[in-house]
């Protein structure tokens, strides 16, 4: 699995840790794809404790993105993945994946993932939530 010549020191440190994972969840994508960014969810949590981690990957420079969010919490759990393209595109039009998943939502796509604006939630079993969490820097942002 390739990681982005630009992906960010902590992107770097979750790949050469869990290789296995981010491979296979770069599968999900297609063929082609570099890792651009792996943000274990929530947000400042140990990467040990997570219960989902997002990756975001890029296929020819920033021709392409395709975004999933990993389930790390063990059972079934209602999460949505969303990405809406960034400046280069109609940032109105979105793609997203709701719904109630053991493995992963997504995979979520945009042809312009320049600062592309992507959203990642999640709820515990009894539908409290565990991760709301949105960024505009899960591709290349330059």
């Amino acid at each position: 699995m390739r990681v982005a010549a630009k992906a960010d020191a902590q992107t770097r440190q979750y790949a050469k840790a869990n290789p296995q994972a981010v491979a296979q969840a770069a599968t999900v994508c297609g063929a082609g794809y570099e890792l651009s960014m792996a943000k274990p969810l929530p947000d400042g949590t140990d990467p040990r404790m997570r219960f989902a981690t997002l990756f975001a990957y890029t296929k020819g420079g920033n021709d392409n993105g395709c975004a999933i969010l990993d389930n790390n919490a063990g059972g079934p759990r209602k999460m949505n993945i969303k990405v809406c393209n960034g400046v280069t595109g109609d940032s109105s039009k979105c793609d997203d994946d709701p719904g109630t998943f053991s493995q992963y939502a997504g995979p979520v796509y945009t042809a312009h993932p320049v600062c592309a604006k992507v959203t990642a939630t999640m709820a515990d079993s009894s539908g409290r939530p565990w991760i709301n969490y949105s960024t505009e820097y899960a591709f290349l942002c330059n």
